[in-house]
């Protein structure tokens, strides 16, 4: 679900004061896009999974990301109607508590 390695390498890269604006804004960014899906709005629903999917790559958020990715292709093929975005929003739900429960024990 969570790809460890890469949070810890971000956690490098923008030392433990940046690693902690890094996920305020992704949390934040990432919930104005899932609110806006939950209301039924799939207007932008390529554009908006794309930019999920980069943001769940980006924190090691992987089966998101992953979802993100199989339904980013769906809407640019004109199945924007099937894509499960139930299971992609659970899945982020699922990602999150797991990060949070766990982010803390990196080293």
């Amino acid at each position: 679900m969570i790809d460890w390695p890469r949070v810890r390498e971000l956690k490098e890269e923008v030392g433990d004061d940046g690693f902690e604006e890094v996920i305020e804004l992704f949390l934040e960014e990432v919930e104005d896009v899932i609110n806006k899906l939950k209301s039924g709005d799939r207007s932008q629903l390529e554009q908006d999974l794309h930019f999920l999917k980069g943001s769940a790559l980006n924190l090691g958020f992987q089966e998101f990301s992953d979802l993100c990715f199989q339904g980013e292709r769906m809407a640019a093929t004109g199945q924007a109607d099937a894509v499960d975005l139930i299971r992609v929003m659970s899945s982020y739900t699922a990602s999150k508590t797991s990060f949070l429960q766990n982010v803390r024990e990196l080293a």
